[in-house]
């Protein structure tokens, strides 16, 4: 017998990082605290409104199309949405819907190590809503975001659960955030969610429940996995799933029940009569380049680099970090060619990383450059230094950003000479521990030179103080 399998597509509305509006020139700024400063007759719906295409935003939905590897529609159009909210002043909204400006392509992206690849139907343009903010017993109406620029991208039911979602979203915003075309924050409405969720036997659909309205990947995690949850034990108990339009519950996170499920039909599309088709032709698409892509960089570098799935990814995801890696081994393979690049890959995840989280820097604030990181490395590798020191100056340059050539100066190791006296002080100091090492306890050894580095501040080229408190110890046998 066939065993239920949930089938999950995703409507994804994207707010494009443009100067203005869509239709009009007010400007688009998701950071303005006061409300309803930037409107115009346009964006609020007024009589005898003529809107105008934003070419920008036209320029960012083929970047993202292309992305997706889509098939761009040279010739598509505007439409009128219509339904009455107070939200939308027009009483419609401008959007696409029979022919929209790209459609038929895929996203590729990895849950853990497992390959996937979610169809997506469309990718159309649009424009925002107002904002309503609801208080005790009224509601309030900002306008300021009525009229920006909307990417919605629909996907094909392809994914199966709730932590494929989660991953395919996390992919598609750090695509967004490659191509430059948004920020794609959720937490600021930048981008928002819905998805659809049905369960049934095989591979056939069942009864589709659209969830409505989800601001963050959590909430479209917990959204699903709950409506997978629940549609699955009404289908066990021989109960019917109605198709319907359901919200979330933040705190319960549980999903309700809020209306019925719209069709197509109910919002009355017919095409745009302000606005002129788009017709592109293939001369204006192939002017619009792109960047090396998150799936294409995580493959190049693991090939190139030979580095750990869980490696490229931290680099992928830290595009910034990435490019701080590839010029760093450059420089150093310039001077050594067989230096070791784990290393480096460790410093900047295990150390970098985290001192730039520490201290909530960017790699951008720093006056600190690859060839300096380069010099370090070389310098730990020919034992001028130890690692104890380059994370002690990285540290100091993250914090403080303090200039790598001045601490380096501060920053040299014990001599030899020096190295011989201190050892001898430090085993006349620990007469037990010398004791115990002579009876075999190996951690007595560690703690000598523990004791070691205490007694040079961490100056000391450890290996190389091992042998020689070795050594010293033998003679004293």
């Amino acid at each position: 017998m066939d065993k239920l399998i949930p089938k999950i597509g995703l409507e994804i509305h994207l707010e494009l990082k443009t100067e203005s509006k869509m239709f009009c020139s007010c400007p688009n700024d998701p950071d303005e605290v006061h409300p309803n400063l930037n409107i115009c007759e346009i964006c609020t719906g007024q009589p005898g409104i003529l809107p105008t295409l934003n070419k920008r935003a036209l320029e960012d939905a083929i970047k993202l199309a292309k992305a997706l590897n889509c098939k761009i529609n040279e010739f598509n159009y505007f439409a009128r949405k219509n339904y009455f909210y107070p939200d939308l002043p027009k009483n419609y909204q401008i959007s696409q819907y029979e022919l929209p400006l790209a459609e038929n392509g895929y996203l590729e992206f990895y849950l853990k190590e497992e390959y996937k690849k979610v169809r997506i139907r469309r990718v159309h343009l649009e424009e925002d809503t107002a904002k309503i903010i609801h208080e005790n017993n009224y509601s309030l109406i900002d306008f300021n975001r009525a009229g920006i620029p909307l990417l919605e991208i629909v996907t094909e039911p392809d994914l199966k659960s709730a932590e494929e979602a989660k991953a395919f979203v996390e992919e598609l915003i750090l695509l967004i955030r490659y191509l430059g075309i948004s920020d794609a924050n959720p937490e600021k409405g930048e981008i928002r969610f819905e998805a659809n969720v049905s369960v049934n036997f095989g591979e056939k659909l069942g009864t589709k429940v659209e969830i409505k309205n989800l601001g963050s990947i959590r909430s479209l995690r917990d959204s699903i996995a709950y409506e997978i949850k629940r549609q699955t034990e009404l289908i066990e108990k021989g109960k019917e799933v109605i198709q319907e339009t359901r919200g979330f519950d933040e705190t319960k996170r549980i999903t309700f029940s809020q209306r019925r499920k719209e069709m197509a039909e109910d919002y009355r599309y017919f095409p745009e009569p302000d606005l002129p088709p788009i017709i592109l032709d293939q001369e204006f698409i192939n002017t619009i380049s792109l960047p090396e892509l998150p799936f294409q960089k995580r493959k190049r570098l693991k090939d190139e680099y030979n580095l750990s799935f869980k490696e490229v990814n931290v680099l992928v995801e830290n595009r910034e970090l990435a490019e701080f890696f590839e010029e760093t081994f450059s420089e150093i393979k310039a001077f050594d060619e067989n230096f070791d690049i784990k290393i480096l890959v460790n410093i900047l995840i295990n150390d970098l990383l985290g001192f730039l989280e520490k201290y909530q820097k960017k790699l951008s604030d720093l006056d600190f450059t690859p060839i300096q990181l380069a010099n370090l490395l070389i310098k730990l590798k020919n034992q001028e230094i130890n690692i104890r020191m380059v994370k002690d100056i990285l540290e100091e340059v993250v914090r403080e950003n303090k200039n790598v050539d001045l601490l380096l100066k501060e920053s040299s190791l014990v001599s030899n000479e020096k190295l011989d006296e201190l050892i001898e002080r430090v085993i006349s100091a620990n007469e037990k521990a010398v004791e115990d090492y002579k009876k075999g306890k190996e951690g007595a050894l560690q703690f000598l030179i523990g004791a070691l580095m205490r007694e040079t501040k961490g100056k000391i080229n450890i290996q190389l103080a091992k042998e020689l408190l070795i050594q010293a110890l033998k003679k004293n046998d």
